[in-house]
């Protein structure tokens, strides 16, 4: 896909609203060559989703080793709306809390005092974490009302020309 491509999808309502999630579901190949699907809070900066996880997270030297990934972000009402991506994974270690894990963690229903306890027990437990940054490389939007999934659509159109024929 060109970059236009991929802006055009990831610009669109719909994909805002689904880049402003909480959740993705990130699948990789683990070091054993068996796909591996985790769900994982991120952050959408504009250009970047942007995961955090700890500095022995095992999908770590899975990613180091293969950093092709996809990623879904999807919702639980019917119809669904899925907002699928594909990239390569960039590592960055920080020390510290990056801000993109508490803002990745802002929506989840905490009160005040909640968010200091939480806070305070991140801050507390890692000194420093992975920033697992994927630009993406593909994008597809599925709406089940002005989108589907290619197989779908295949369908609709053989179905469309046995009804011309």
């Amino acid at each position: 896909m060109q970059p236009s491509e991929i802006s055009e999808v990831l610009n669109r309502p719909l994909s805002r609203e689904l880049l402003a999630r909480d959740l993705t579901r990130l699948a990789y190949v683990a070091k054993d060559g068996t796909p591996r699907t985790v769900p994982i809070a991120f952050v959408w900066n504009g250009a970047e989703i942007v995961m955090c996880t700890p500095k022995n997270a095992p999908k770590l030297p899975a990613l180091r080793h293969n950093p092709a990934v996809a990623l879904t972000i999807d919702t639980e009402v019917h119809p669904p709306k899925i907002l699928l991506l594909r990239g390569r994974a960039e590592l960055d270690v920080v020390e510290g809390i990056p801000e993109e894990f508490l803002q990745s963690n802002s929506t989840y229903a905490m009160t005040a005092e909640q968010r200091v306890v939480w806070e305070s027990e991140i801050r507390s437990l890692y000194d420093g974490m992975v920033r697992i940054v994927v630009t993406p490389t593909w994008a597809k939007l599925i709406d089940f009302e002005t989108t589907l999934p290619s197989a779908v659509e295949e369908l609709v159109r053989q179905r469309e020309a046995r009804k011309e024929a």
